[in-house]
């Protein structure tokens, strides 16, 4: 009998108090699983993907779409493309000699 694989909607409490609201599903990434959450596009802000290690996630609470958006607003989490190359070049080493930074 096949396993049937999680697929639903809900909010993920994390360790840190934190949380994060939307599509939740599993993901097998170089022979490890994973807790997929698609966050849904909330307002301005694109929708995007996050994957977490088991050891991350304090609860998940099923819920249905209106309610996992509706707290995806509310949580307002961030992906991680709001970090630019710019600003991660600050923690960058100057270059050496005449090589130059890709950006």
């Amino acid at each position: 009998m096949e396993k049937e694989k999680f697929d639903k909607w809900a909010i993920v409490e994390l360790f840190g108090h934190q949380q994060i609201a939307g599509r939740v599903s599993e993901a097998q990434i170089g022979g490890c699983s994973f807790v997929r959450v698609d966050v849904p596009e909330v307002g301005e802000q694109k929708g995007f993907t996050k994957f977490y290690g088991n050891g991350a996630i304090y609860a998940i609470t099923i819920t249905d779409e209106e309610t996992a958006r509706a707290a995806a607003t509310y949580y307002r989490q961030q992906p991680i493309e709001e970090w630019t190359l710019r600003n991660m070049s600050r923690a960058l080493p100057e270059p050496d000699g005449d090589r130059e930074l890709p950006y």
